[in-house]
């Protein structure tokens, strides 16, 4: 009690001495203005001039800092405006008008070197997105402006579920890509990559994006293969007051995927300081929507652990499996499982009999005896029973009630096979439209909310939280609707001017989210179990053409067959239909459902200190160091990964050092970075990096550099264990292949030497290829590039860079085939085998090259045309080896804009065209064809209203369909019209 009476006596004391030291200060107010505009700028840092004291004007341009004695010195200062010193010499209200300062190149990023760096002198390549570009940029939101810049590319699944790539691998989930919001990893810890914007800030938080190209794990860490996205979001003590934006559009218009659609996007964001001292935002957004609709219903087929796009429909092909049609990549050889239902049936008698009746042998000499009809009448199957040249003991045991309906039953399938009637044709199972299975009614809600507390003006503390939930969809292996899908980020920071600590986790929670693809394989196990679908399909067709003979085709017998076997199929939106559905979606996929029960927790805490800062000693050389330690606690309930026995625990360490040193007056400035990373189940990697930044001239500079990156197995890599429509995912680590007992009784197969054993006889298994399996590690790459970046004539800003990549290990995708028994002859039937796919280090290395030009010019009149081209190039890829590298040959990007065109009307208009591209999916593989888009955006400003901004614009505005990867659905025109209050 005494030490309590103590603390609150001291508590009082400081506070009393605080208030004391604040009424001996001076407060001076005022407001800051665009001297063109003569309208109020918010966020112009205002600061008395060699020290670390300052504040920010709010939303109306207006600020108030306490000093502690007059006169002093302010240095008003704001990207896009020229700094401006004022001497203070009373309290009087001071006016301050700003001078627009269009110079290009001057923004500070970070993502080069960890430490602010004009962008103009990044040794490394960086694209940038400041708060201004993201106000004007003509996109419905900041992670589609992304892919405007020069060296990106963006997948779409779904409207709301995009991926960012650099340097190829485009796809959906970028595992060669890091995406850090405010310092944290943004990576779903159960997928192992970004989730697109479905979690992180409202679009009206975010300060600035930057986007590093190329490998970046000498400071980012693993993962940065190609690249690193930086997303800032707006500090509260710099950022005031109350913005919202009202968006709303229409999407479908010309109804070709379904009835015109409404968008809605609705944002806020409210920020507050108190004396300078403490500050508080809150930001949210709501995003609903009726998604875009995968409606590719060609023809494709498997090889390996690829699909290809092949002719045929549903009626012209018994094995037709339709790109977005499920629960149709279950198949059979007809051949294969005619063979293996007569051989059970047949291995069943002889055991009954103690191996004194083989029932095919006494068929082959009965049909021989009467000369072998190719399609045996109905008297002439009946008089196999009563044969005379059998032996009395034979005919009552053939004839006898156990026996006689397992003949009767064998019959089809021995006489189709005998008289080559399936010619080795292969069935699928019907499937159902992905319209059927997944939830497209999107809906993406985020908030996310800080606190800060400056200690002193050096010193601040921050709790933020970032929380994000909704309904997408997600193309992988299969398409997956993640339903109710919601991540939180919390992080905790004390940040000083010199260095930083900080500690964060991130929650997953997979809501209701499945696996469309298995969902439809179950639904038709639910009506019609696969062990009797096919038996019936192929003894009706067997029987069919033995009573209609050569009359009939094989197309009316097919499908005469599949009416049969679908007699009990479940019809699309009946209650049977939505039951099962329902059923199969409150399952777990290890209970055999299709629901996942991840909850995936990711904790991390890192430092950075600069050591130059510190020491005094930063006009000689800069030098940083840091260190990270990061943890996933992967639970699934065996629904992903192979963790029903308990949790797995993931632990990742590692630390960098920097140095930069600035030669020949600042003519050569080199830098020197390494990083060094241990993970649990792998040694540990050194990554360098060395740069130059040579000064060609005035605003020119050349940069030179040679950078390294790894990336550890992803958590997916190493311990998934999913079951998915065409087989199972399985981990990479040792311990899966004794699980699976591919070493011992139950060895894997090549997917290509299965495929040529199925093509051949069920006793010739000699073609058989057992996989190989070696010890995984990390992959590596290592990158040599030249830039040039600089300002000419004060109008035009040209970026350029060419690359050499080489990279090691390259992790790829391998499949395998597996026995259920251990029995070769298992293999030959897809129902008693296992499909198997992981991953490994290919043997050979693997080489990129690519290479990028941008230019930005301002023209008359504040006019300004943008624009850039870039490709990229794999080669030296082993065969067999599957890349995934997907990119287009060439891409374009090329723009115009202008803020102010007349009376306060601006607009900025871009054409996107990317060249035809090789597409390499586990859904599909094949050419999509090149296309290009037009994205525009109208903006009004009232003079008399200047907070106000009305808006008016389109993405793809022609309504070209087009898609970035098979699987992933056509995305058509989206065309909206908003009202802002407040952006800044």
């Amino acid at each position: 009690m005494r030490k309590s009476l103590n603390f609150l006596a001291s508590s009082f004391a400081v506070l009393f001495i605080s208030f004391s030291a604040f009424a001996q200060q001076v407060s001076v107010k005022g407001s800051v203005i665009n001297q063109a505009s003569k309208e109020a700028i918010p966020a112009v840092s205002v600061l008395v001039k060699g020290t670390a004291q300052g504040t920010y004007t709010n939303s109306d341009g207006r600020f108030t800092i306490t000093v502690s004695k007059l006169p002093v010195t302010l240095v008003f200062s704001s990207i896009g405006f020229s700094d401006q010193e004022v001497k203070v010499s009373s309290t009087a209200d001071l006016s301050i008008s700003l001078q627009v300062n269009e110079s290009l190149g001057q923004e500070v990023v970070v993502s080069a070197t960890r430490t602010p760096t004009r962008l103009l002198e990044s040794p490394v390549t960086v694209e940038r997105l400041s708060s201004t570009a993201l106000r004007n940029v003509a996109a419905p939101n900041y992670y589609e402006a992304i892919g405007n810049l020069k060296g990106v590319d963006v997948h779409t699944a779904s409207l709301t579920f995009r991926t960012i790539t650099t340097r190829g691998f485009v796809s959906s989930g970028n595992t060669r890509l890091n995406q850090l919001m405010d310092g944290m990893d943004n990576q779903a810890p159960g997928l192992n990559f970004s989730a697109g914007s479905l979690v992180g800030p409202a679009d009206l938080d975010v300060e600035s994006v930057e986007v590093l190209s190329g490998a970046s794990s000498a400071l980012y860490g693993s993962g940065g293969m190609n690249g690193t996205v930086l997303i800032n979001t707006k500090n509260p003590f710099k950022y005031q007051g109350f913005s919202y934006n009202i968006k709303q559009g229409i999407m479908h218009v010309d109804q070709k995927q379904r009835a015109a659609a409404p968008f809605y996007d609705w944002s806020f964001r409210w920020a507050k300081a108190y004396k300078n001292k403490l500050a508080i935002k809150l930001a949210a957004s709501m995003v609903k929507a009726s998604d875009w609709e995968a409606e590719d219903y060609r023809n494709k087929t498997q090889i390996g652990i690829l699909s290809a796009v092949v002719p045929g429909n549903r009626t012209s092909h018994p094995d037709f499996n339709g790109i977005n049609m499920y629960g149709d990549e279950t198949a059979a050889n007809m051949n294969a499982f005619a063979s293996f239902v007569q051989g059970s049936i047949r291995g069943g008698i002889l055991g009954a009999t103690g191996g004194a009746l083989d029932v095919v042998t006494l068929l082959n000499a009965y049909y021989g005896a009467i000369g072998n009809p190719r399609y045996p009448t109905e008297l002439q199957r009946q008089g196999f029973y009563a044969f005379p040249f059998f032996p009395p003991a034979v005919l009552g045991a053939i004839n006898s009630p156990q026996l006689r309906p397992l003949i009767d039953q064998m019959y089809p399938f021995y006489n189709g096979l005998k008289n080559n009637y399936f010619g080795g044709a292969t069935v699928s199972r019907t499937g159902y439209e992905e319209q059927a299975l997944v939830d497209y009614n999107t809906l993406n809600v985020r908030f996310n909310g800080g606190i800060h507390y400056k200690f002193t003006d050096k010193l601040e503390f921050s709790l933020n939280s970032y929380i994000g939930t909704g309904t997408t969809v997600y193309t992988g292996s299969d398409r997956y609707s993640l339903k109710n899908f919601s991540m939180g980020q919390h992080k905790l920071e004390l940040r000083h001017k010199n260095w930083f600590i900080r500690g964060y986790t991130s929650q997953e929670n997979a809501g209701k989210s499945y696996n469309a693809t298995a969902l439809g394989a179950f639904l038709n196990e639910a009506a019609s179990p696969s062990s009797s679908w096919f038996p019936l399909y192929i003894g009706t067709f067997s029987e069919g053409r033995r009573l209609n003979g050569a009359v009939a085709s094989d197309f009316v017998l097919h499908q005469t067959a599949r009416t049969s076997a679908d007699a009990r199929r479940l019809m699309i939106g009946t209650k049977a239909f939505e039951d099962a559905k329902n059923r199969i979606l409150s399952t777990p996929i290890s209970k055999g459902g299709a629901l996942f029960l991840d909850k995936t927790d990711y904790y991390s805490a890192e430092t950075q200190l600069n050591i130059s800062d510190m020491g005094g000693f930063s006009d000689k050389v800069e030098l940083i160091t840091g260190a990270s330690w990061r943890q996933w606690v992967l639970n699934s309930q065996g629904t992903l990964f192979a963790d029903t026995a308990q949790l797995i625990r993931v632990n990742e360490y590692g630390g960098y050092l920097q140095m930069k040193k600035s030669l020949l007056d600042g003519g050569l400035t080199l830098t020197a970075s390494g990083r060094f990373d241990k993970q649990t189940n792998f040694k540990g990697r050194f990554t360098p990096r060395f740069s130059a930044l040579i000064k060609l001239a005035k605003e020119n500079f050349l940069r030179l550099s040679y950078q390294t990156a790894y990336r550890f197995p992803t958590n997916q890599n190493q311990y998934i264990s999913l079951v998915t429509g065409s087989g199972v995912l399985m981990g990479c680590l040792p311990q899966f292949q004794d699980y699976y007992k591919l070493n011992s009784t139950r060895p894997g197969y090549t997917a290509a030497s299965v495929l040529s054993y199925r093509s051949g006889t069920l006793g010739d298994s000699s073609r058989l290829v057992r996989g190989r399996f070696q010890p995984v590690k990390p992959e590596t790459v290592k990158s040599y590039e030249v830039g040039y970046k600089g300002v000419i004539g004060k109008k035009l800003l040209i970026d350029a860079y060419y690359y050499f990549s080489r990279y090691e290990g390259f992790l790829a995708g391998f499949a395998l085939a597996q026995s259920r028994t251990g029995a070769n002859s298992d293999l030959y039937s897809p129902f008693t085998s296992t499909n198997l796919s992981y991953v490994q280090n290919s043997t050979d290395p693997v080489t990129s090259t690519g290479w990028g030009v941008g230019f930005e010019y301002q023209w008359v009149r504040k006019y300004v045309v943008y624009g850039n081209v870039f490709s990229d190039k794999l080669q030296d890829v082993e065969a067999g080896v599957v890349s995934y590298f997907n990119a287009p040959k060439y891409r374009v990007n090329i723009g115009m804009r202008n803020e102010n065109v007349y009376k306060n009307v601006g607009f900025n208009v871009v054409y996107k065209w990317q060249d035809r591209n090789y597409y390499e999916g586990t859904f599909v593989t094949g050419t999509l064809p090149a296309f290009g888009w037009w994205d525009a955006q109208f903006t009004y400003r009232p003079p008399q209203h200047p907070k106000s901004t009305f808006r008016v614009g389109g993405t793809n505005i022609a309504n070209n369909y087009q898609r970035t990867g098979f699987g992933s659905p056509y995305v058509g025109g989206l065309y909206y019209v908003s009202y802002g209050y407040n952006l800044f």
